[in-house]
């Protein structure tokens, strides 16, 4: 019985990951291990202004 469980618990996490990223919800996490790759050692934006710039320079990717 362990394995269709297993395999219900494996379609939840892709269903997660998918809803994750559409929502955007690893965007920030993503820039952030782009930005040690390639910037190592500089300082990184926060949160906050990461999706304040984000937004401020592609206004069609807002709702409202």
């Amino acid at each position: 019985m362990g394995r269709p469980l297993d395999r219900l618990a494996r379609a939840a996490r892709h269903i997660g990951w998918y809803w994750a990223t559409l929502m955007g919800d690893n965007h920030y996490r993503r820039y952030l291990e782009y930005h040690h790759r390639a910037h190592p050692g500089e300082p990184v934006l926060s949160e906050r202004d990461y999706w304040r710039r984000r937004h401020a320079t592609d206004p069609g990717a807002r709702c409202c």
